[in-house]
């Protein structure tokens, strides 16, 4: 007796599971951010080194009492040297990055 032909398993389309709201972000969350983003640029363009020493402070302060008083401070001075810098035509400074900052100190 012959067997019967297999039947071939054939998958269902199946959807996407949906993808969660973004939740939206703190501002604290984004200040904290935007200075770790800022002291990373201003380490690739090695310039400002007491300015980047005041944002590790100031971040490793943040992280102790959340308290986001000082990082809107060097998010300041951050926006000051990427103006000049810009102004210097320094590669690797947009004013995307800087109005995303100024958006955030506004926000604040």
């Amino acid at each position: 007796m012959a067997k019967a032909p297999a039947k071939t398993v054939t998958k269902t389309a199946t959807k996407a599971p949906a993808k969660p709201k973004s939740a939206k972000v703190s501002p604290e969350a984004a200040i904290e951010k935007l200075c770790i983003e800022g002291l990373k640029k201003l380490q690739e363009l090695g310039i400002e080194q007491q300015l980047q020493s005041d944002i590790e402070w100031c971040l490793g302060s943040y992280k102790h009492d959340h308290n986001p008083v000082g990082l809107y401070e060097m998010a300041g001075k951050i926006v000051d040297v990427y103006t000049a810098e810009k102004a210097k035509k320094t590669k690797g400074v947009t004013a995307k990055m800087i109005s995303d900052i100024e958006k955030i100190l506004q926000s604040r």
